[in-house]
């Protein structure tokens, strides 16, 4: 057997391989030998099935996988003793076909493309300037969590009318276009958050509103997207098509949030008992852990930021013809060159970035290992105990826990990317000159989006 490569150009090359029977004929005799002991041929006995028949009926679907099997073990050998660093897989050359002859099998010579990943330069360093944003905690965003914790751990109750902020419990009835209720229409309870409408001529008529009032409303514009609006009228997405603008909702029922106080038995719920002792410690905790959150959005817009910038300068060209073919012979399910077309940018981009990333890490020699990801699977545990606010296991515990997660592929691939994400953002931060910048929260959501 016979691998050689012809180079068409910097990102492309055929790699033909040649097979001969002393590569194949051991292996198919021994496969067809394996047919005949366990064939159930009509006339013969199990095991007695002679050769001849077995090669007719069989011979040449064997031979072809045994030469596929051949194939790609050689194809891949290549590949890896010559460290081809190549994109995708190889696939069959459209132009040359197979040389062979599978009636009288001798010498098989099959050629194949292969795409090489192109050479990569990253262009960071001190010299590259970027904006380090940052979140500026003020006495609004600090007001804003102690009002979001103190409704979080209030108490609902009963009130007389709706206000801005009240939990409407009514009942949805399906209008004609002439107001009379539509005959077998929608009729379905539910609950309005006033607080959540944005449409201001709803909201100014649903405030003031009392228990058995009824109102003509549009559900769309008491509700938030599609799914919402289905569920708020007890349908399916898909039925919202049909279904009208005019609800008579009829008030049954106002509930009220009564926001907890501020005393020790709201700080000792917060922060177990005793940590704080005032609202003046209460706000000084809420904006040093506002500042210690924020740092993570603060680090994700840095890596866009760089990310837009590495992706806009960085040159890199990539074999997209072979790519294109590859991407439609490789997908699982059938999908034309014009779908290729029209969704390889958005693939090159990524592809470019993987590039990007891996010559980075290359480059800087970041790796990740094995102890490395347990230890981060762990902390990824101990936060979503925290989170149900339950405590840690032992370590043993944990470790056991973190190699569990770690066992399922798509698991292991999100916390791979989660840890490979913190390093190129860590290295970031320390290769290029930063320039603080502090906005509000408003302004740091929009830049963000």
């Amino acid at each position: 057997m016979n691998v050689t490569r012809q180079d068409i150009d910097a990102l492309n090359a055929k790699l033909k391989v040649v097979v001969t029977p002393e590569d194949y004929k051991k292996k198919v005799d021994n496969s067809l030998e394996k047919y005949r002991k366990t064939a159930k041929i009509p006339g013969f006995r199990p095991g007695h099935v002679p050769v001849g028949l077995i090669q007719k009926q069989y011979g040449k679907s064997v031979l072809a996988e045994e030469l596929n099997k051949i194939v790609n073990d050689a194809l891949y050998n290549f590949i890896s003793e010559n460290k081809l660093d190549v994109l995708g897989n190889p696939i069959p050359n459209e132009e040359e076909e197979v040389k062979g002859d599978f009636e009288k099998p001798d010498t098989f010579e099959f050629t194949y493309d292969v795409g090489f990943a192109p050479t990569v330069k990253v262009d960071l360093s001190a010299k590259s300037k970027f904006d380090y944003v940052k979140i500026k905690v003020d006495k609004n965003l600090v007001n804003k969590q102690i009002d979001d914790l103190r409704r979080r751990y209030g108490k609902m109750s009963s009130a007389d009318a709706v206000t801005e902020k009240d939990l409407i419990l009514g009942q949805f009835v399906e209008l004609n276009e002439d107001g009379s209720i539509k005959e077998a229409g929608i009729l379905h309870s539910s609950t309005v958050s006033t607080e959540f409408v944005e449409d201001a001529a709803t909201k100014k008529e649903l405030i003031g509103k009392k228990v058995g009032d009824k109102l003509v409303i549009d559900p769309r514009k008491v509700s938030r997207g599609g799914k919402d609006t289905a569920s708020m009228l007890g349908i399916s997405e898909d039925q919202l098509v049909e279904v009208g603008e005019k609800f008579q909702l009829t008030v049954t029922e106002i509930k009220r949030m009564e926001m907890a106080e501020l005393n020790q038995e709201f700080f000792d719920k917060l922060y177990g008992e005793g940590a704080i002792s005032s609202e003046e410690d209460m706000r000084q905790k809420i904006s040093s852990d506002l500042e210690n959150m924020f740092i993570a959005d603060s680090d994700r817009l840095l890596t866009k930021s760089v990310y837009d910038e590495l992706i806009e300068n960085t040159k890199i060209d990539l074999p997209d013809d072979f790519m294109k073919r590859w991407i439609r012979l490789s997908n699982e399910k059938p999908i034309t060159p014009e779908e290729v077309e029209e969704h390889y940018p958005s693939y090159a981009k990524n592809l470019k970035w993987q590039l990007i990333q891996t010559n980075i890490f290359k480059a800087n020699d970041i790796k990740l290992d094995n102890a490395e990801v347990i230890e981060f699977t762990k902390a990824l545990l101990v936060q979503n105990y925290a989170q149900y606010g339950m405590p840690a296991p032992e370590d043993k515990e944990l470790t056991d826990a973190a190699m569990g997660v770690l066992k399922n592929k798509e698991e292991a691939n999100r916390v791979f990317d989660m840890m490979s994400e913190q390093k190129l953002t860590n290295f970031f931060k320390n290769t290029v000159k930063l320039k603080e910048k502090e906005v509000s929260y408003d302004e740091f959501v929009k830049l963000a989006n």
